[in-house]
């Protein structure tokens, strides 16, 4: 296992982290700032308004920016869904798709992606809600596990929540706001694909490891170090829920499984988010390459205008990134393994709602 100051002096001289640079610098000094289920942000979806950050500069940028976005595919259904902006803050639903649609059987991580004959449609990997301040003054990303039991918006029945996404965009928002009373106010929604494009047109992004570590279902394969991860290599850790680490002379499961990987999805978004800024603001004119990278892969509600959300949560990502996770514990429900909420997750919920303070930090 890698100490901290050997991972620090490994960054320094550039350790596995090959034409990571700058990244590596940030990835170093964000791993400081972490507290039980709060942290200093970093995953792939809040990536997607970082990339459209730095279009500030010249009004050509601009034009090539709005003629990518206006063709970007847009939420049907969401009309009665999306809650009116009338408090201190503006939440954006986020939503990792796993849809199988364009996989590449030629592609590397096939194995581990499959295609539509092994999922059909489309199913919720990762939810996200991304608070954003109305004042721009701070963002706050809260994680909801896949698992966690609900009663469906819609159906007269409980589930756990990644199965309301395939009744629909609406059906999961519709969800989460009579669930939790959590209004959303925006949906963006990427699948696998647009993920691993966006990754690899910043240039990869990097993820420190202690051990070697795999995941033999999704494809990841790492040594120890900080090291640059691809598209595929991301995607692979983002969507791993049976990470290894080779310890003690055998293999090691993270048994924290779906909540293991939430925190890494989180570690991964501000890595992600952080690099993106700094590169498109020193070079804008690499907008136009980002948004193509995801704009065949992307959705939007029809009333979220991409550019106009960037100029606000540019000042909201600079002032820090807070991430959060629920409290749950497991159970079985009708012969089903699922999470429910604990009482402490109340003054979370509570802050996303808008009826509350942030929680203090370790709270």
């Amino acid at each position: 296992m890698l100490t901290e100051s050997e991972r620090e002096k490994r960054v320094g001289d550039g350790g596995n982290a090959q034409g990571g640079g700058d990244i590596v610098t940030q990835v170093q000094q964000s791993r400081g700032r972490t507290a039980p289920r709060r942290r200093r942000g970093t995953f792939s979806l809040a990536v997607i308004f970082a990339v459209l950050v730095a279009v500030v500069g010249a009004a050509g940028v601009i034009r090539a920016a709005n003629a990518r976005t206006s063709d970007v595919e847009r939420i049907a259904g969401l009309d009665d869904i999306l809650q009116p902006r009338d408090g201190p803050a503006v939440n954006y639903l986020l939503i990792g798709s796993d849809t199988r649609e364009g996989s590449d059987p030629n592609s590397s991580d096939f194995g581990g992606i499959g295609d539509t004959d092994e999922v059909q449609g489309r199913r919720s990997d990762t939810i996200m809600i991304l608070r954003q301040e109305e004042d721009g003054d701070g963002a706050a990303l809260l994680s909801l596990p896949r698992d966690l039991w609900v009663d469906i918006a819609g159906r007269d029945s409980e589930s756990r929540i990644n199965a309301a996404y395939s009744d629909g965009a609406d059906v999961l928002a519709a969800t989460i706001t009579q669930e939790f009373g959590i209004p959303i106010h925006h949906v963006v929604d990427i699948d696998f694909f647009g993920f691993k494009d966006l990754v690899d047109a910043i240039g990869g992004s990097v993820i420190c490891f202690d051990y070697v570590t795999r995941d033999t279902n999704t494809g990841l394969f790492q040594q120890p170090g900080c090291n640059v991860l691809d598209g595929t290599q991301a995607l692979a850790y983002a969507r791993s829920r049976h990470f290894e680490e080779f310890r003690d002379g055998r293999w090691q499961e993270d048994p924290s499984a779906d909540l293991g990987r939430i925190e890494r999805q989180q570690q991964f978004i501000a890595t992600a988010a952080d690099s993106t800024i700094q590169r498109l603001a020193s070079d804008p004119f690499k907008t136009s390459e980002l948004i193509d990278a995801v704009s065949g892969s992307l959705r939007l509600d029809p009333g979220l205008d991409p550019l106009s959300a960037a100029g606000t949560l540019r000042k909201a990502f600079s002032s820090g990134l807070t991430t959060y996770q629920l409290p749950v514990e497991g159970t079985t429900i009708g012969g089903h393994a699922v999470l429910v909420l604990l009482p402490e997750s109340e003054p979370i919920l509570a802050y996303f709602r808008g009826d509350g303070p942030a929680p203090l930090l370790g709270s």
